[in-house]
C-alpha cells in the first residue's frame, strides 16, 4: 500500500440531490448544482502518495483544491457533507470515519499542515517558539528543556533566528511566519505534510526563500508532501506529480514535467499559457 490512498473523495456544501454529480463538473462548466443549488467543492477524486513523494494539486480559485486539502489533512469537519475514503499505510480504517481522538493524534503526529492563512496556522499573540512548542506539548512532550531544545532545532532547520524564539509571532515578517508554520508542521516528524497555498501574501523574493527552505528539508528528511497552489511555478518547483482541478474535478494528472510541457486538457493548456 502507498503511504496515502484516497478514493472517491467528495465535499458538498448544501443538501445535495441525485442531480449533483451529473449537473456539475468540468463538462458542465460549474460546480453548483442547478437543481438544488448545492456547491460540489470536489467529487470523484482518487489519488495516492508514496513515501518521500511530492504531489502538486493545482487549479484556479474555486476549483476545489483547498476543500480537497482539508479532507486529506483530516481537518475538523466544517459545514458541508463529505464522502469517500482516506487511508494511511499503518491504519486499516477509513480516516474520514475515525473518531475525533484518532484524527487529533494523526494531525499531531503523522500529518502536518501549513495553512493558507497565517491566522489559521498560528496564534499571533503567542511567541514564535510557543506556537511550535504547543504542537509538541499537545502530543505528549512534558520536559521543558527538551521542548525548548526541539524548538531551537526546528528554528535552525527552517532558518529562523533562534534569538527571535521568544518574540511574539505578530512581530515576525510574513516569510518568517510561514517558516514558523513549517517548523510547527515538522515538530513531531510527520510522514506527510500538506501545504495549502504556501506562498500566499508573500513577495516574490520571500516566496523563493520559503520554498527553498521547504524543498531542502523535504529532501533531507524524505517526508512526503502535498502542495496545493494556484501558482504553477510553485508546483513545477516542488512536485514530482501533479493533479489539475477544475469545477471540483480532477481533469488531468501525471508527472509534473509532462503536465507542464505537454498538457492534454484544453484548460491545462490555457492555465500554462497564461503564465508563459
Amino acid at each position: 500500500m502507498s503511504l496515502l490512498e484516497a478514493t472517491g473523495l467528495q465535499k458538498v456544501y448544501g443538501e445535495g440531490c441525485d442531480a449533483c454529480q451529473e449537473r456539475t463538473g468540468d463538462r458542465t462548466g460549474t460546480n453548483q448544482c442547478p437543481v438544488c443549488g448545492s456547491v460540489v467543492a470536489c467529487a470523484n477524486v482518487d489519488l495516492n502518495l508514496e513515501t518521500g513523494e511530492v504531489l502538486g494539486i493545482v487549479g484556479e480559485s474555486g476549483s476545489g483544491k483547498s476543500s480537497l486539502a482539508e479532507l486529506l489533512a483530516l481537518e475538523p469537519e466544517t459545514a458541508g457533507n463529505q464522502d469517500g475514503a482516506v487511508q494511511l499505510a499503518e491504519c486499516d480504517e477509513n480516516l474520514l470515519d475515525a473518531d475525533y481522538q484518532t484524527r487529533h493524534e494523526l494531525r499531531n503526529g503523522e500529518i502536518g499542515l501549513v495553512h493558507q492563512h497565517i491566522r489559521d496556522g498560528l496564534t499571533l499573540e503567542f511567541t514564535g517558539g510557543g506556537n511550535v512548542a504547543e504542537k509538541l506539548l499537545s502530543s505528549g512532550w512534558r520536559n521543558y528543556e527538551d521542548v525548548r531544545e526541539r524548538v531551537r532545532e526546528l528554528f535552525r532547520e527552517t532558518e529562523i533566528p533562534v534569538s527571535r524564539m521568544d518574540d511574539p509571532a505578530h512581530t515576525y515578517s510574513g516569510g518568517m511566519q510561514r517558516r514558523v508554520q513549517i517548523a510547527r508542521a515538522l515538530a513531531n516528524d510527520p510522514e506527510l505534510i500538506i501545504l495549502d497555498e504556501p506562498t500566499t501574501g508573500l513577495d516574490v523574493s520571500v516566496q523563493a526563500r520559503v520554498l527553498d527552505v521547504f524543498r531542502r528539508i523535504q529532501r533531507e528528511e524524505d517526508v512526503a508532501a502535498i502542495v496545493v497552489s494556484h501558482d504553477l511555478g510553485v508546483v513545477r518547483l516542488l512536485a514530482d506529480r501533479t493533479l489539475v482541478m477544475r469545477h471540483g474535478r480532477v481533469i488531468e494528472s501525471g508527472l509534473t514535467d509532462r503536465v507542464m510541457e505537454d498538457p492534454h486538457h484544453e484548460y491545462t493548456q490555457t492555465l500554462i499559457n497564461s503564465v508563459i
